[in-house]
């Protein structure tokens, strides 16, 4: 008798925890994605320094990126028509953003004030990797933006997370 009752809790708290997950994401609305290409890498050790001013030796662009694992890396373009949302989402590692055009706006789970981030076309912005957050397009033109993500081989590049309280509840 008692197997049973453990074997139900068991099967309660999975369906739970199912059903929670489902109804607490907010899903991707207006988005339409073009994959360009997915690649898998090995161990990544690249670092770069540039002369940016001949005349100065000191004055060096840098840069550096390293792995340890294989990765894959994605590279597409999002579509998202006026009011239209990415919903509430995280990634296993870093994207770089470029707003190709109309205007980005995003807001951080973490953030307290739920302050928008407004990026505009020809600009980009950096999500480092386990950050909740959402982006709109808050405009009346259709956004644009081109993601480059690196993330462990194998993961899911989105990871649908829950909204925050007190931080645009349907994304």
């Amino acid at each position: 008798m008692r197997a049973k009752w453990v074997s139900a809790l068991v099967v309660a708290a999975v369906g739970a925890a199912v059903y929670g997950g489902t109804v607490l994401a907010t899903n991707p609305s207006g988005v339409t994605t073009t994959t360009f290409g997915v690649g898998r890498f090995d161990d990544i050790d690249a670092t770069t320094k540039t002369d940016v001013n001949p005349g100065h030796a000191t004055d060096f662009w840098q840069a550096r990126i390293n792995t340890k694992g294989s990765s894959d890396l994605y590279v597409l373009q999002n579509t998202i028509v006026p009011g239209g949302t990415f919903g509430w989402h995280s990634h296993p590692g870093p994207s770089l953003v470029i707003v190709k055009s109309g205007t980005a706006t995003f807001y951080m789970a973490d953030d307290p004030t739920c302050s928008p981030h407004v990026v505009t076309a020809g600009h980009g912005f950096v999500d480092n990797g386990h950050d909740t957050h959402v982006v709109r397009n808050e405009g009346s033109v259709d956004l644009v933006t081109v993601v480059v993500s690196l993330v462990p081989a194998g993961f899911a590049r989105r990871i649908d997370e829950p909204a925050p309280a007190g931080c645009l509840p349907s994304g």
